[in-house]
């Protein structure tokens, strides 16, 4: 049995790191021909990825900032996040119901509350293919904290595995949420991009105008850039090799996310295994889609429906997205290199690449 896994890394660190380099560098070439204001950069770690955060001063105005302050301030938000929606925390609060007993209600904090709202509600407009109760089947298929199977499951594990996974066995009423089986709860698919949002408002309370939030990959911005005009975000070229830019979207008080197929995997005997996995076979995906971008009002509902589109693919995933009115921009892997694919609704944030 041969094994490949030298390239498989939790997808939305390498994304963070990426989208922060070429940020970085789609706006030191647009600042060549415009006098760029003053800003200020935050860096750190949390939710199991890195996050960049650039804040930016009004025309005609400086930011007097003590960065050291903020910066603490910044993390002690993300600390309060982790302890809701980590599930690597034991006492945290999202493993604290994924532990209660089944059918008893749990009183839960408005952020998971807002999470737990948002996830069911694109879990039924998807169709169930975005489904925060996967994380069993997610760990049989080594992927999360489980380690890669030395064998590919067996149908029989499979099967069992699903009697687990369904998102109408969580029940949501009047700030309360129960489990009406043993289900375990996992955001990994929607915390990173509701925090983003979170942070946002953050900072906009501490008198921000201009702020790009972005953590693990998932981005949420306001205002303008450095440069005076929208965010330019870069959406990556699907290599092994980072860096590459394939399009450059200008944003305006949005969220945007970047869910990538191509470098979160392993081989079994020449077989390929994607981390992400279908709920309704219990299986990973098998189809062309390598990069999905979604543009929504906030990052986390760009999150939320990323996965569900990367598992439906490239034809289920765009009827999706315009049935639901969706900016999405695919990237698919063709015999002869990649193709792209976009929605109505995208259409808009096609950018100049010129400019």
């Amino acid at each position: 049995m041969v094994k490949l896994s030298t390239w498989m890394i939790e997808k939305k660190t390498r994304l963070a790191l990426l989208a922060s380099f070429l940020f970085l560098c789609v706006a030191l070439v647009g600042c060549q021909q415009r006098e760029v204001r003053d800003h200020v950069r935050l860096a750190g770690h949390t939710m199991g990825t890195h996050y960049n955060i650039t804040l930016v001063a009004n025309e005609g105005e400086s930011l007097n900032v003590d960065s050291e302050a903020l910066q603490a301030a910044v993390d002690a938000e993300f600390r309060y996040l982790n302890q809701v929606f980590s599930t690597y925390i034991p006492d945290s609060e999202l493993m604290q119901l994924s532990q209660a007993e089944v059918g008893e209600w749990q009183k839960v904090s408005d952020p998971l509350m807002q999470v737990l709202q948002i996830s069911q509600t694109i879990s039924e407009r998807s169709d169930g293919a975005f489904d925060i109760t996967i994380m069993p089947l997610v760990r049989l298929w080594g992927f999360g904290p489980a380690p890669e199977p030395d064998q590919i499951p067996s149908a029989e594990e499979v099967a069992s595995l699903r009697e687990r996974v369904g998102y109408q066995k969580l029940e949501l009423q009047d700030g309360q949420a129960r489990r009406l089986a043993d289900v375990t709860l996992d955001m990994g698919g929607v915390a990173k991009g509701y925090g983003a949002d979170w942070m946002l408002a953050f900072l906009e309370q501490q008198g921000f105008d201009n702020i790009l939030v972005e953590i693990g990959g998932d981005l949420s911005v306001r205002g303008e850039s450095p440069r005076g005009d929208p965010w330019r975000l870069a959406i990556e070229q699907p290599s092994m090799l980072q860096g590459e830019v394939r399009l450059v979207v200008p944003l305006v008080d949005q969220g945007m996310v970047t869910s990538g197929e191509y470098r979160n995997f392993y081989e079994i005997d020449g077989e390929r295994f994607s981390h992400t996995i279908d709920p309704s076979t219990g299986y990973p995906v098998r189809h062309k889609l390598v990069s999905v971008s979604v543009i929504a009002q906030t990052a986390a509902e760009a999150d939320a429906w990323a996965t569900a589109i990367s598992v439906l693919g490239e034809d289920r995933g765009m009827a999706l997205a315009e049935q639901e009115q969706l900016p999405v921009y695919m990237i698919l892997i063709e015999d002869e290199g990649f193709s792209d694919r976009h929605s109505s609704a995208f259409k808009p944030y096609l950018y100049d690449q010129k400019h």
